[in-house]
């Protein structure tokens, strides 16, 4: 990113957020968007993903804090005169109007001379590939066609800032897969600064430079997509991103790096002690499936025998569903490619894995 750029093109300063006057929905929230940034909001329903958003767009107001936007404080200025584009799940198309009229609108809101307008709107559905459409009607396009509109609306005005709701929520997986990367391709030739939330981790991990994890109104994690994926700094990060093999136990010993920790089911893990820092402490163990080697070689710390529960073919790997130190539901991925191994259900599977790759987490 170019240092020109600001690194704090939009902050929240210790903003609650609370409906009721008692519980708040979102907690003492410290967090700095960079300019030209496309970061993501992930978290379970009622987490305060969504409500982040609309503090920032002003449908709803902070109870307590400050919020920035290139600078200025905006908690009081009305959601139109913020200058922030906006896509939402529904897409909140005019349905009486026209794609150019849906398009005209926020230019002629701003006072933009007609033949400004006629460029803009040329030149902004040509980004979504949508020339040819100004006189459908919303009624009349498929959603994917709605949702590109919805999004060309956002943008054609030129607005620094580009929030967006759930965008591809109701398009089916195909399309919702394709859209995704035709949304980041316009964030990258554009430049503009994108916050854009969705409980879909896979959505999160495919578009966004960064993603904050939410979960019960705080950030747990603000990190690159593959820092979140590869060193989850708890549980509830390690569990709600990618799949998770995890043991609970309790911490035994703790030296050169390491940590060694007594599973439930009284076998000895070593594990990196990400979030145990002493003797006696509990710890939930995270392990991601592809992770795990089948007939390990000497180097690796942990090793044990499994048995086969479950084999499920998936195009490109087979996942393997084996009981492991208690865990009935212990998770392999095998690629298909490179594997000529014959697996069947009941057999003994010798597994191992690197102390390294296995994080011992808050209980």
């Amino acid at each position: 990113m170019m240092n020109s750029k600001k690194s704090d093109f939009v902050k929240f300063e210790q903003v609650d957020k609370s409906y009721d006057g008692k519980e708040l929905v979102v907690k003492g929230l410290d967090l700095d968007i960079a300019e030209g940034e496309f970061l993501t909001l992930l978290g379970p329903s009622g987490s305060g993903k969504t409500t982040t958003l609309m503090m920032l767009a002003g449908f709803e107001t902070p109870t307590n804090g400050e919020i920035y936007f290139d600078g200025r404080p905006i908690n009081n200025i009305p959601p139109h005169k913020r200058g922030i584009g906006m896509v939402f799940q529904n897409y909140a198309l005019f349905p009486h109007l026209s794609v150019y009229e849906n398009l005209a609108f926020p230019l002629k809101v701003r006072k933009v001379d007609k033949s400004e307008i006629e460029e803009r709107i040329n030149k902004t559905l040509k980004m979504v590939s949508l020339t040819g459409f100004e006189n459908r009607m919303p009624a009349q396009l498929s959603g994917g066609q709605q949702q590109r509109v919805a999004v060309a609306r956002a943008l054609v005005f030129d607005p620094k800032l580009v929030l967006m709701d759930e965008p591809l929520g109701a398009l089916d997986k195909n399309l919702r897969e394709s859209m995704q990367y035709e949304l980041k391709h316009i964030h990258e030739s554009l430049g503009v600064t994108v916050v854009y939330v969705t409980h879909d981790q896979g959505e999160a991990l495919t578009m966004s430079n960064r993603i904050a994890v939410f979960n019960d109104g705080k950030v747990q994690q603000l990190s690159g997509p593959n820092e979140l994926y590869e060193t989850p700094v708890n549980s509830f990060v390690a569990s709600f991103i990618g799949e998770n093999n995890t043991f609970t136990g309790t911490v035994k010993e703790i030296a050169s790096g390491s940590a060694k920790i007594e599973t439930d089911s009284g076998e000895t893990i070593v594990a990196n002690p990400i979030a145990v820092s002493s003797s006696g402490e509990k710890s939930r163990i995270s392990l991601r499936p592809e992770r795990v080697s089948i007939d390990p070689n000497e180097q690796l710390e942990n090793k044990f025998t499994s048995e086969i529960r479950e084999i499920i073919y998936h195009g490109d790997h087979t996942r393997v569903r084996v009981n492991l130190l208690g865990n009935d539901d212990f998770i392999l991925k095998v690629p298909n490619a490179s594997s000529d191994l014959k697996l069947n259900v009941g057999d003994k599977l010798d597994l191992g894995w690197s102390s390294h790759d296995c994080r011992a987490l808050d209980y």
